[in-house]
Order: C-alpha cells, then structure tokens, then sequence
C-alpha cells in the first residue's frame, strides 16, 4: 500500500474481503468531522473579528480632512534619529531571534530529530506521565537556551539606551522565572492532551477542543493573581489627590474601579507604561511606578484609554476570541497529528491500524499518544501561532485606537494627549515610522505618530483647540 493510500485511511482499497471503501470510513470519518469543526469554529472567529473590530476607532467625516500621520510635524531631528538608530539595533537581534527560533522548532517537529531528542532524554524514564513530562521540560528548555545569546543581545541594547535598570543576574532570574511559567502551562496542557489521546484515539479533539477553552478563561482569569506577581510587586496607588482624581474619573466612566495598582517596573525599566488584566473580579489598572512622574493630567489622559479598555471589557472579549481560536486549533491538530505521512516525517511510528482500517491506534502508544510526538505538536501550534500573530497584530492596534478615542471623550483634553503621546515616544524610544512588516509581526499598538494624528482629528470633530504641529 502506498503512503498516500494510508494517509487516506485506505479509502481505495479493500479489508476483509469487501470492496467500495467502506472500511476506510472510519478513518476519515472522525478526520472530517474534526476538520469540518475547525472550519466553522475559524469561521466563527473571523465573524466575530470582522463584526466586533472597530475597523474605524473614530468614525465620521473630519473637518478640513484627516491628519496625516508624519513624526516630522512632532518630533525633533534629533528625537526621530534616536528613534531610528534605536530601531536598527534592536531589530537585529529581534529577527535573529524568531528566525533561529522558528527553523530549530519546525526542524525539530518536522523531522526525526525532535523524536529523537525525545528518545533520548526520556530512555530512562518508564512511567508514561513522566515522559510527557520531561519531554516537555526537554523542548521548552531547549528552546529558551537557543533564543537566549539573542535575548542577551536585545537586553544589550536596551541598557546602551537607559531602557533596561536591571542587573545580569536579576535579569537572568526573571528569564528563569519566565521559564518556569511556561513550565507549569505547557506540562498541565501536555498531560491532559495525551491523556485524551491516548483514552479517546478516534475523538480526543472534542475534548481537546473544550479543554483548550476552558484553559485558555482560566488562564486569563488567573494571570493578574498568579502571574504577575512573580515578576512584579503590586501596591495600591497611594491616598491623594491623584488618586482620588482617577477613581472619580472611573466613576464618571461608570466604570467599577475598586483600586489602580502600582507596579514596581522601575527596577527593570526606565520606560512608561499602563495596562488592565483579568476580567470580573481579577480585572486590574495597573500603572508602572515610572508613571507617577508624570504631570497627572497625562496620567489621567493614559488612565482613560485603560478605562476604555475596561469598559468594553476588552480582556474579556479577546479571551473568548482567543479560546475559539484555540479551540479550532486544536480540533485542526487531530487531521494533521494523525496523518502517517507526517508523523513518519517526523520519525514516528504510526502504529497498529485503528478498527476497520483506521489510521493509528493511540490506545497502543502510537501516532499522537506516542510522547516523541511532543516535538511535532509544538512545531504546528509554533506554526500557527506565527501565521496568526499578523490577524491578532491588526484586531490590537484597531483596539488600542478606539481606547484612544475613548480617553479622549472621556477627557476632553487633546492637548494633554497629544502631550503624553510625545513623551511615551520619546521616553521608551518607540518607532516613529514602522514598515511593513514591523506592524505584521510587531506592533500590537498603533505608532505615536498615528495616535497623534487621531487626537488632531478628534479635536477637529469636536472643536477643541489643540496646539498645532511643533516643527
């Protein structure tokens, strides 16, 4: 029997003496259904995307046209120069990095080595949990090791710009703790995956799928608890008029803010930042210690885009978004996991035929029960996750923009915007002009420069008055 033949679950072929295919059915039955599944829930995800993305943050027709977007028009020579030189040092080991991290990690899934490396660090251990196990601590150290020279190389630049305050060692034992989160995700996924597999081998994507889920909310829902405080210690934004000025703002939003938290991002970074995590009773502002610098009506103005996000329950929605998306994922990974072309291309066995010429038999440790696999899974989840990141890239800065415009109705203060804009720039050396494929792998928030531009058309719309262009 050809490869290709098996692949198809021997469709054309006859098993026990009856012609027309039929035994082949089996096998591509649980495929389809699984292929069919992904197909609607993708097709659900794009919908939803296409209906709920405000494609245009600020809508309507601006009076005297809408700004251009030029860093020119706001920035000095020098300021757009640093800006530029910042970039071409720090793109270098950025591409380096992903380049070098996508061809180890598809090589690895995509050809014997990965199994093999498996084989090998696992050939003493018996107890089949254990092996998932370690063969994911294995990978996921593998991995961090070989994008680490560039992590170094990338943490060199940020000290040579004043972006990074953090020693080596306390540099190292963040990378350590970060590891060590993907530790703890990956095993607890990894282990209920292969359980699935190998109780369910016709049908574990449907519980792949829920479970895919369900982690993805919990996940979500935990990270402002269990997460971040391993990087960050968290305090309440001290009793005083900033304070109270941004609590009465939330409540003018109609926005339930019980607290804004302070993070202590100082003793890793110079840079300014803000941001809202979790959702329902983990929901969080969190503002970096560096902000409180600031004159408070930026504060307020970066507070307002945060409220916006909470308002609209961003975190939530893209949570949601994100587990369908994992859910079509892995609904996908059934088809693809239990091809025998791709598994014998990854130095598989795909093992004893399932019943009525189905393809392999995970309830006997082949195909995708086989813990080798492990490399293999992560090759096409790092696949996709790559060929998404442009889509979630887009949905982000059209995000980001509406909660722009929602400071900006909320504060009704342009000038103040625009202000902090410039100095969010000029403070964390952001790129003032993108190219392409900056905003396809990249940028998750709109340029200072568009941003800036937006705030000059809201002011145009509005009629507020905002200080014109400073070159």
């Amino acid at each position: 029997m050809s490869e290709a033949e098996t692949d198809e679950g021997s469709a054309e072929g006859t098993a026990g003496g009856r012609p027309g295919g039929a035994p082949g059915a089996p096998a591509r039955r649980p495929r389809v259904a699984a292929a069919v599944t992904a197909a609607v829930l993708f097709a659900g995800v794009a919908a939803v995307l296409a209906l709920t993305t405000p494609w245009s943050p600020l809508p309507g027709h601006v009076p005297g046209g809408r700004v251009r977007p030029d860093p020119a028009l706001d920035f000095t020579p020098a300021e757009i120069a640093r800006s530029r030189a910042f970039d071409s040092a720090v793109n270098p080991p950025a591409y380096s990095g992903l380049a070098v991290g996508l061809v180890l990690v598809l090589v690895l899934g995509f050809t014997p080595l990965g199994a093999r490396f498996i084989g090998w660090v696992t050939a003493r251990t018996r107890r089949r949990w254990l092996r998932i196990i370690t063969a994911t601590l294995a990978l996921t150290t593998l991995l961090r090791i070989a994008g680490l020279p560039f992590d170094v190389w990338g943490e060199s630049v940020l000290r040579r710009y004043g972006l990074s305050t953090q020693s080596w060692p306390a540099w190292l034992v963040d990378q350590a703790k970060s590891l060590a989160v993907t530790w703890v995700i990956y095993t607890i996924a990894l282990l209920l995956l292969y359980a699935l597999t190998r109780r369910f081998p016709r049908y574990w994507w449907t519980g792949a799928a829920a479970g895919g889920f369900v982690l993805v909310v919990f996940v979500s829902f935990v990270y402002p608890l269990a997460v971040e405080p391993v990087f960050n210690k968290f305090h309440s934004l001290p009793a005083g008029q900033l304070r109270s000025d941004l609590l009465a703002m939330a409540r003018r939003d109609g926005v339930p803010v019980k607290d804004v938290l302070v993070a202590d991002a100082s003793r890793r970074t110079t840079s300014l930042n803000a941001y809202v995590s979790g959702f329902g009773s983990t929901r969080r502002i969190v503002l970096y210690d560096t902000l409180l610098k600031s004159p408070p009506a930026q504060v307020e103005s970066i507070v307002g885009h945060e409220l916006g996000h909470a308002k609209r329950d961003d975190v939530l929605w893209g949570t949601l978004v994100g587990a369908l998306g994992v859910a079509g994922a892995l609904c996908l990974l059934y088809p693809l996991m239990t091809s025998p072309r791709l598994l014998r291309r990854a130095g598989l066995d795909p093992g004893a035929p399932g019943p009525g010429g189905a393809g392999p038999d995970a309830r006997r440790g082949g195909g995708a029960a086989d813990p080798r696999s492990i490399a293999l899974l992560l090759a096409l989840v790092t696949a996709g996750t790559t060929l998404a990141a442009p889509v979630q890239n887009l949905v982000s800065r059209r995000i980001e923009a509406r909660a722009d415009v929602h400071a900006l109705d909320l504060t009704r203060d342009p000038s103040t915007f625009v202000s902090m804009q410039h100095a969010l720039s000029v403070r964390n050396v952001s790129d003032l002009d993108p190219d392409a494929a900056e905003y396809l792998l990249w940028l998750t928030h709109p340029s200072g420069p568009d941003r800036i531009a937006m705030a000059r058309d809201w002011a145009r719309m509005h009629r507020v008055r905002v200080p014109p262009p400073q070159r």
